[in-house]
């Protein structure tokens, strides 16, 4: 605590006496300080006692005396000295009148005790204040250090640290969830401030933010460096903390970044470790793999799992993904193993485990908030390819079919695709997108404006012909017309595409770009009754 008005007047060296505000003697001396300009406030900080002899103030002056203290009242001096037996004999009283007026304490200061021994006994209070608070701070540093080397985990720092504040504190993972508490009623007071954690972890580390309410004033501190926020620690107090306080806070933010986030030389080894484990399970040498793996992978090689590339615009975006995985992985005791390789991320998780629960939801979410076009990716957009489960022995496979997903992912503008999604079903899906439609309107776009002219309807006789595998009389009995009629315009189709229609490819690519501007399950007689329709189309 600093000096306060009492402690002073209380100073037996000192010799000083109150001649007005008796009642407010508990105010802080922040400082000591003289001054005998008619008006020294532009020079004050506020907190400061005041030492005059007033050779340039009218003290006999009611008028001039009041406007005088007012003004220092109203820019927060603690206090005011006055010494006798200088300019005055006494303390003149207007000056005392206008002090009780006021509110403002005035102190008598007697000849014989100089300003200096004022200042130094002020001086001397907050250097003793400093250094208890010093003191209590490298015991708290002390005391927190053993809990956090006990291996009782974050809670046992957490009530050594809310005892020294006299408050409560709470500790946060990268999702703003709260880990520990103390005391134990603290967390649902803490779980109310999630949203103030999000925004934290948008900024840099180290970062801190201040969250007043009616119940308390919380301090909220980032933990971690760089851009790799590992987490987050709130302190609730009545008030705002003291310097012993605060060293306590530092202590504990310092002491949990090193518990909850593994050094950067224990990171690079792990993921180094899990890229040669990668590299041996892609090249066929899963016997080799699971020896390297040992106690750190090996559990994730002995059940089923799933292989995830995912792919950003920017770093942040797989960053941020790989912490949504990582805290999954942490909160259920899976083993994950990630790779990153510049805008990409190589993951092998559990199938059906936490990781990959959080890469869907993750991606869903992402899909929901940002409608994502191909061409217009954001920075914090990310692609994910999926593969089925696999095993050790099917890691290159299970690789081939991530980059698969991707690729489909990429195009459909989504952020998860799974490879499950591409093995079931029609091919068609697969084509729906905007370069595949293009591509068929640019094929068809000849026949569509050659049947509205009323010539014939070509495009439904190819579909007919194609359907039929060429077969003359079923696809001319399907159209209604002479088979003659049929092979006419199937010549007519082969001088308007330029192209035969004896080439395989030429046949694949008219019936695909047919399926794509086709609706599923739409019959030959369909589509001769929606013939005069479709031909509008192209033409637009």
């Amino acid at each position: 605590m600093p000096p306060t008005l009492a402690s002073l007047v209380q100073h037996s060296a000192l010799k000083l006496t109150v001649r007005a505000g008796a009642d407010r003697l508990d105010t802080p001396v922040r400082w000591a300080h003289a001054s005998e300009l008619t008006d020294p406030v532009p020079y004050m900080e506020g907190g400061e006692l005041l030492l005059v002899t007033a050779t340039n103030l009218d003290a006999e002056n009611p008028e001039a005396m009041g406007r005088y203290v007012r003004r220092l009242a109203d820019a927060g001096v603690a206090g005011l000295g006055f010494a006798v037996g200088v300019n005055y004999d006494e303390v003149p009283r207007p000056l005392i009148g206008a002090a009780e007026e006021a509110g403002l304490p005035l102190l008598e200061v007697p000849r014989r005790t100089p300003f200096i021994a004022i200042a130094k006994a002020v001086s001397s209070h907050i250097a003793a204040d400093q250094y208890r608070a010093v003191t209590a701070g490298f015991e708290a540093q002390r005391e927190l250090t053993s809990a956090a080397l006990a291996g009782d985990g974050p809670a046992a720092l957490l009530t050594r640290l809310a005892a020294h504040v006299n408050g409560w504190a709470a500790l946060y993972d990268t999702a703003g969830a709260v880990v520990a508490a103390a005391p134990d009623w603290a967390a649902r007071r803490a779980a109310r401030l999630t949203p103030e954690v999000e925004r934290l972890r948008a900024r840099p580390a180290p970062a801190s933010m201040v969250v007043g309410d009616t119940e308390d004033r919380v301090e909220l501190q980032s933990l971690g460096t760089g851009r790799r926020v590992r987490g987050a620690l709130a302190v609730g107090t009545g008030a705002a903390l003291g310097t012993a306080e605060r060293y306590a806070v530092h202590s504990a933010v310092a002491l949990l970044t090193l518990t909850t986030a593994r050094s950067r030389a224990l990171q690079g080894a792990e993921q180094r470790l899990g890229a040669a484990v990668l590299r041996m399970l892609l090249a066929g040498q899963p016997d080799h793999a699971r020896a390297v793996a040992g106690d750190l992978y090996g559990g994730l090689l002995d059940a089923p799992f799933r292989l995830l590339i995912a792919e950003g615009q920017h770093p942040t975006a797989t960053a941020l993904l790989a912490d949504a995985l990582d805290t999954a992985a942490d909160r259920s005791g899976e083993t994950l193993l990630m790779v990153p390789e510049g805008e990409r991320l190589l993951v092998l998780a559990a199938d059906g485990g936490a990781a990959v629960t959080a890469c869907a939801a993750y991606a869903e979410a992402q899909d929901e908030l940002t409608p994502r076009e191909p061409a217009a990716a954001q920075e914090t957009d990310i692609v994910v390819g999926m593969s089925a489960p696999a095993g050790p022995v099917a890691v290159s496979a299970a690789y081939k079919q991530a980059e698969q997903a991707l690729s489909v992912a990429r195009r459909r503008g989504r952020a998860l695709v799974e490879h499950a999604e591409l093995a079931t079903g029609s091919v068609l899906p697969l084509l729906a997108d905007d370069a595949v439609r293009a591509f068929a309107d640019g094929m068809l776009r000849a026949l569509y404006e050659h049947d509205a002219k009323g010539r014939g309807d070509l495009v439904a006789s190819v579909r007919a012909w194609l359907s039929h595998h060429g077969q003359w009389d079923a696809a001319a009995a399907d159209l209604g017309v002479h088979r003659h009629t049929l092979r006419y315009r199937m010549r007519r189709v082969e001088e308007i595409l330029g192209r035969s229609l004896d080439d395989p490819d030429v046949r694949m690519e008219l019936w695909l770009a047919l399926k794509v501007t086709t609706p599923p399950g739409a019959s030959p007689a369909d589509l001769r009754g929606s013939a005069k329709i479709r031909r509008t189309g192209p033409g637009q």
